[in-house]
């Protein structure tokens, strides 16, 4: 898989470099660039598994025109703030047959690292919808 790297580059900011070498900016502060850190996690459960739902409707041939991933995401209120659940909420766009979509939903989910690795400890909700277009 490679390393990943951050460096801290000030205040509450940081720059962030994925395996591949992609950099980009993480900040805890208000009103500067970058990613919240505990989005993160919610972001990269739906990235890893949208992956695969668009990757699985290539395959089965649908006319996949669009997706989105809507995410809520419920943490404690008092620190360390632990996620209580992410729900997650596909919309896909394009001539995608509705049992393929589900389908490919849950492919994705049972083959996302980011759920395996916290599904013992987060509920994590999706559902997929399918709009024309």
């Amino acid at each position: 898989m490679g390393s990943q790297r951050l460096a801290w580059v000030g205040g509450l900011r940081f720059e962030g470099e994925d395996s591949r070498g992609f950099r980009f900016p993480v900040s805890g502060e208000e009103g500067w660039p970058g990613a919240k850190p505990s989005d993160l996690l919610p972001i990269s459960l739906a990235a890893c598994t949208a992956y695969d739902v668009v990757n699985v409707l290539r395959k089965q041939r649908q006319d996949l025109r669009g997706l989105e991933v809507r995410i809520d995401a419920e943490q404690e209120e008092r620190p360390p703030w632990r996620f209580r659940r992410i729900s997650m909420r596909f919309l896909v766009r394009g001539a995608v047959e509705p049992r393929k979509a589900e389908r490919a939903l849950a492919l994705g989910i049972k083959d996302c690292s980011v759920h395996a690795s916290i599904e013992r400890c987060v509920p994590v909700e999706a559902t997929i919808e399918v709009a024309p277009g």
